[in-house]
């Protein structure tokens, strides 16, 4: 199966400031941003089926690829931050952020998830795909996703994980056996 993973366009957050799964906006260059996605996305039509995180970056740009009415999955939500959502990182006094940051493979943030967890609800989402009859689908989602998925399917390391972040209004491809 052909997996077409789609990153949402630029986030109107300041710099520094952690916004795993709080519904934020986009950027006012959002249309520039979605039709240069919307044109790369063309060379992978059509999809048998199509999923979206429900957060708004995401359905945002779904419906203005084409795929309004695609399929909205929990688990494919960008990681939660728990207690350090909408913070800003500098001024983050809580002890456990200096933990994350020495291992934010195993360690979840204050009230929220790390990033195996992310990889475990991913992974499920992704085993669940793979035993329907689909040939190609598209998968709108965040950061977060898209590197889960690529190591999911052997593209890349845990270890390397944030070196692969896609940017924003990005496409990745990977196969699923």
């Amino acid at each position: 199966m052909e997996l077409i993973l789609i990153r949402h366009t630029s986030v109107d957050v300041p710099p520094g400031i952690c916004y795993g799964q709080t519904d934020v906006p986009l950027k006012g260059t959002f249309e520039q941003e979605a039709a240069a996605t919307a044109a790369s996305l063309k060379q992978y039509q059509p999809f048998d089926h199509v999923y979206t995180s429900p957060l708004s970056r995401c359905t945002r740009l779904s419906a203005y690829c084409g795929y309004p009415d695609a399929e909205r999955d929990n688990r494919i939500m960008e990681i939660n931050f728990g207690q350090w959502e909408m913070q800003d990182f500098e001024r983050n006094t809580d002890p456990r952020l200096q933990e994350w940051y020495a291992d934010y493979l195993h360690v979840p943030a204050t009230g929220g998830e790390s990033f195996a967890m992310l990889y475990q609800r991913v992974s499920q989402f992704l085993d669940e795909v793979k035993k329907k009859a689909f040939q190609r689908i598209a998968v709108f989602a965040h950061g977060g996703v898209l590197i889960c998925a690529q190591i999911y399917a052997g593209q890349i390391q845990p270890e390397e994980a944030f070196k692969a972040l896609t940017p924003y209004g990005g496409i990745v491809r990977i196969m699923l056996e």
